[in-house]
């Protein structure tokens, strides 16, 4: 009833899964992962105990392949099981139980295991493979997985329909504010077209919740500090930061006002038209 890809990033700084299925919440059953440990994802008859034993078992220093292989041991419904995971190194593997509804496989490679139940066929993970393998390497692992879930979802995917879809990744210090690991957290829990909306939502986490990275970034001279100014006092705010934390840019403006991101600089110029603050 469900496609996902679990992986690592190439740089082995980040893992996370992408999942899509014609289930309600799927996001809630199937992903787990840790920065520096590994990522997990447990679907068909889903055993959701299998998160936090892989994990554990990961932390502890066990393969992926041997992780699951300790937790089929362990469960007598391994036959209506389907897992897939990656370690700390890359490592992955993948399990398919042989009384899961078909079509029901999966596909494993260097840093990634791609695994779908109740699809449409065996083509559907053959497009998610081609598409993370052809994706860039130096891409966000958040986009590739992306990337990934798209090309199953166009494949057929879940062969009864769509319903829900979630992105989780990790990476040391990702977190809002750096406060956590998690660097992506998105759920589509009932939609039409949960892959489409998830991607939606993928470049708003981006905008929102990403800090800006250097290219990004635009050095506040005294004249555009001077036009930063009367914008802001134009939307009624004291200053760029207070106006920053109101629409929730705090991660994309220098609170010492060296610098600020040219989206939000680009944002703040539409929202007072020069028309308005009667800048040139």
């Amino acid at each position: 009833m469900t496609f996902s890809i679990v992986a690592r990033s190439t740089d082995g700084e980040s893992w996370g899964v992408a999942v899509a299925s014609k289930f309600l919440a799927v996001g809630a059953v199937v992903p787990a992962a840790v920065a520096g440990v590994g990522a997990v994802a447990t679907q068909a008859d889903a055993n959701v105990a299998y998160k936090g034993l892989a994990l554990s078992h990961l932390d502890e220093g066990a393969t992926a392949a041997v992780a699951l292989q300790r937790l089929l041991d362990e469960d007598d419904g391994r036959d209506e099981r389907q897992v897939g995971i990656v370690d700390v190194d890359g490592g992955a593997a993948s399990h398919t139980g042989h009384a899961c509804l078909d079509w029901a496989g999966s596909l494993t490679g260097d840093g990634y295991a791609i695994q779908g139940n109740i699809l449409a066929g065996d083509f559907v993970v053959a497009a998610m493979q081609d598409a993370f393998e052809a994706s860039d390497p130096d891409e966000p692992l958040a986009r590739r997985l992306l990337a990934a879930l798209a090309a199953g979802d166009d494949a057929g995917g879940d062969r009864r329909g769509r319903q829900s879809a979630a992105l989780l990744v990790v990476r040391e210090g990702a977190g809002y504010g750096g406060g956590d690991d998690v660097a992506v957290d998105l759920r589509v829990d009932d939609h039409v077209d949960p892959v489409t909306e998830l991607s939606r939502l993928l470049d708003l986490n981006d905008l929102y919740l990403t800090a800006s990275t250097e290219s990004e970034q635009v050095h506040i001279t005294d004249e555009l500090g001077g036009e930063i100014e009367r914008r802001v006092h134009d939307l009624g705010f004291a200053d760029l930061n207070a106006w920053a934390g109101t629409e929730n840019y705090e991660m994309r403006v220098d609170p010492g006002g060296t610098w600020i991101d040219q989206q939000i600089l680009d944002r703040l110029r539409d929202a007072t038209p020069d028309s308005t603050s009667g800048n040139p």
